[in-house]
């Protein structure tokens, strides 16, 4: 399935920003709040199961799942446009909202009940997006794919942190 949309080359690069720009502005939002910043101190004096991973892990892995998820979002939005593809694109849009927002809840408010409930919405919002996406463009589907695991993996993680506080 595709599309007749043209867009020069200019306009493709400038899309390509674009996406990785909101991403990586998520990003950042969720950095304000996390650990090695003093609100989320807390976060070091709170029980972790033992496979929690090592704080070092946590900035190239979302790193790479926030580049892989903008690559994912200009792929659909290169062939399709917002208007060909408005369901998918405004999805990708509230899980970036929801994913910035989980930070917020977690380390900003330290809310380890409220932030649990938050990241199954969230992972939700993933899994539909990742759908949405797959049906215009299986690449962009399949570049989703590392952010529904990681995603799992926290939101088992998120469950097990609450559970032992």
């Amino acid at each position: 399935m595709g599309s007749d949309r043209q867009i020069t080359n200019l306009q493709s690069v400038a899309g390509l920003i674009f996406w990785l720009g909101i991403c990586y502005f998520t990003a950042w939002v969720g950095a304000q709040v996390s650990p090695g910043i003093a609100s989320a101190d807390w976060y070091e004096t709170i029980s972790k199961p033992d496979w929690n991973p090592p704080g070092w892990l946590f900035g190239p892995v979302w790193t790479l799942l926030y580049t892989l998820m903008g690559f994912a979002a200009w792929k659909v939005w290169q062939q399709f446009g917002v208007a060909g593809a408005s369901a998918a694109l405004s999805m990708f849009i509230v899980q970036l909202i929801l994913n910035g927002l989980w930070s917020q809840i977690f380390f900003g408010a330290q809310e380890i009940g409220w932030a649990f409930l938050e990241i199954l919405f969230l992972l939700a919002a993933i899994i539909i997006t990742t759908l949405l996406f797959y049906q215009k463009s299986r690449m962009a589907g399949w570049l989703m794919v590392p952010y529904i695991l990681w995603v799992s993996f926290a939101t088992v993680l998120n469950g097990t942190i609450w559970w032992m506080n």
